[in-house]
């Protein structure tokens, strides 16, 4: 059975950190680009990070840049987005998705969601103190 999974969702105070892996089952994930979404109550899902496979390119969303950080371990075939300094807008379900469309992310236009093939069931993030 093809599926992602995704795993290190929490609770975290503000400020503090998490990191979220991405990781498949029944494919690999080494020839797909990677992108991170994320859908707060009563939001529409949107992209926050991407990174393609083939010139280690990275997009990051204006509202997690220099917060977060996105990275494939190709020995491990898992993808991590590293967040830090998490605050109250970053609240959500985290879905990871691959697309087999792209081998680089070096825009917006690579976060386009109808692109992607398969998609994780999502792990929640919670900031609370």
């Amino acid at each position: 059975q093809v599926q992602l999974v995704e795993s290190g969702g929490g609770l975290v105070q503000p400020g503090g950190s998490l990191r979220l892996s991405c990781a498949a089952h029944g494919f690999t994930l080494d020839y797909y680009a990677i992108g991170w979404f994320r859908q707060a109550p009563g939001k529409e899902r949107e992209g926050v990070s991407g990174v393609g496979y083939s010139d280690g390119s990275t997009y990051y969303a204006d509202s997690v840049k220099g917060r977060f950080t996105i990275a494939r371990d190709n020995a491990k075939h898992i993808v991590y987005l590293h967040m830090n300094s998490l605050n109250p807008e970053d609240p959500a379900v985290y879905y990871c998705a691959a697309n087999s469309m792209r081998s680089s992310v070096a825009s917006s236009q690579a976060m386009a969601q109808h692109e992607y093939n398969y998609w994780g069931q999502g792990t929640r993030v919670t900031v609370a103190s």
